[in-house]
């Protein structure tokens, strides 16, 4: 064992306890039927299902969660704008906007950088689907009332990735402003 680390810290997700290993009557060294039991269960255990090739409609998605998340606070107001925004985008209902919403907070999880997502919905949507996504996220940005500057920088990244300009998200803002206040 390395100095000053315990025998837990060096542990796989607790499945060994410093309490599993024993000495025998003969000096030999015992493991117990718990610790085994552990062991078996942790590598028995289900694997979570594998993620989805992303597309344009999943890259959005993904995109707005990462704006939402980026000021260290997924709220309940973005989460809910998130779920409107991908029904009435996709034309789906609040189930399976639901769904959508939480396999594209898998997809953000796993993504390497925004710059991804945005080039992916540049190369395979027109000019002005990508002006409406833009507004999208001017709308995720919006829903907590609070205008957090992790939250425009994302939002200027995935701007710039999905080739739009400085004028573009104005505008895109001031539309995402009156929907909000209608």
């Amino acid at each position: 064992m390395r100095q000053g680390v315990t025998l837990r810290e060096q542990s796989v997700h607790g499945a060994v306890c410093p309490g599993d290993f024993r000495f025998g009557q003969d000096g030999g060294f015992r493991y117990s039927a718990a610790m085994l039991t552990r062991i078996l269960h942790a590598l028995s255990a289900p694997k979570p299902d594998a993620l989805p090739e992303p597309d344009e409609r999943l890259a959005l998605g993904a995109l707005m969660v990462r704006i939402a998340k980026s000021d260290s606070e997924y709220a309940l107001a973005e989460i809910k704008r998130i779920d409107r925004l991908l029904a009435a985008l996709n034309g789906i209902g609040p189930v399976e906007a639901a769904r959508m919403r939480a396999t594209c907070e898998r997809l953000e999880r796993a993504a390497p950088g925004t710059d991804r997502f945005g080039h992916m919905i540049r190369d395979r949507v027109s000019i002005g689907s990508r002006a409406a996504a833009l507004e999208a996220l001017w709308e995720v940005v919006l829903s907590d009332g609070d205008c957090a500057p992790e939250e425009v920088a994302v939002l200027d990244r995935a701007r710039a990735a999905m080739g739009l300009g400085e004028a573009d998200s104005a505008a895109a803002r001031a539309r995402a402003e009156a929907r909000g206040e209608a």
